[in-house]
């Protein structure tokens, strides 16, 4: 049985299984052309690709075929991968062996806890979040406006020596996690979590912003006004979107306008731009960090 490839390894078991149950050899290749190539592993955990072993061929063989795929690729908790639904942005995560949901990913020293079936977690963005951990500068208030379950907020807690950050949520589920990750990495005292809608929780935190957070998307344009509201006269937006792919320019000239107008008297000022990663054909996820003076 090949072992250097988790791929070969998969596509041997399966054959195998195939086999003995019946699956004359000359079929194999038909069933074998629908196992994924690629597939999300952490923890204990494989997610595999949206719609992976749907046609009826599989409808006899997928209580085994689920026990082979965590035995060859060594798990022991199963998924399928959904669409990020609504906007709370919620996983739509099926389960399809073990029992319980929870998952903790530990990255950069960070460990950030969930319901995989639940909540969201793009593992495309790891740049971003060790990116973050070192913008904070020593006694700012960072104001995290679509924390999740701490993606950005944990990496500036725990990296940086901020005095105060403000996660603001509105999934009841991310916030869960969120109270769990800020207690399992010890930075619970310098973080207040303010449940709800954003546009409305964050009129009591008028001009207290050093930094404000804004990592939602495909677009972030809601959270302008209160970002600013919440920014001290002179701060720094990190502001989440999607550009074409050869043109960042004309997205980030449209972010700029927008943010003055909504503060005209301020000078807006492009500090630095970040391609996360590729977010759909020709188009990328993008970070534009702005100083507002």
């Amino acid at each position: 049985m090949p072992k250097d490839k988790p791929h070969d390894t998969l596509n041997f078991m399966i054959s195998e299984y195939l086999l003995s149950n019946g699956i004359d050899g000359e079929k194999i290749d038909d069933f074998i052309i629908d196992i994924p190539k690629k597939w999300e592993k952490f923890s204990d955990v494989i997610l595999l690709p949206n719609s992976s072993f749907e046609e009826k061929k599989w409808d006899n063989h997928r209580t085994e075929l689920w026990n082979i795929i965590v035995q060859a690729l060594g798990a022991k908790k199963l998924g399928i991968m959904g669409e990020i639904k609504g906007e709370k942005r919620e996983s739509t995560v099926k389960m399809l062996l073990g029992e319980d949901d929870w998952v903790i990913r530990r990255e950069n020293g960070i460990k950030y806890g969930y319901r995989f079936t639940k909540c969201m977690f793009s593992s495309g963005n790891i740049n971003e979040r060790m990116r973050m951990g070192g913008v904070g500068k020593l006694d700012e208030v960072v104001v995290d406006l679509y924390a999740g379950i701490g993606y950005y907020s944990l990496p500036i807690l725990v990296f940086s020596k901020i005095k105060h950050l403000h996660s603001f949520e509105w999934n009841p589920e991310s916030v869960r996690a969120l109270e769990i990750n800020l207690q399992s990495n010890g930075v619970t005292n310098r973080c207040s979590i303010h449940l709800g809608d954003n546009k409305i929780t964050t009129n009591k935190f008028n001009n207290i912003a050093d930094r404000v957070i804004l990592g939602l998307l495909p677009s972030a344009k809601e959270g302008y006004i209160p970002a600013l509201n919440v920014l001290k006269d002179s701060g720094v937006l990190h502001i989440h979107g999607i550009a074409q792919s050869k043109n960042h320019d004309e997205w980030i000239k449209k972010t700029l306008t927008e943010i003055n107008l909504i503060r005209p008297q301020a000078t807006i000022s492009e500090i630095s731009r970040f391609k996360i990663k590729s977010y759909a054909p020709h188009w990328d996820h993008i970070v534009l960090d702005v100083k507002v003076e």
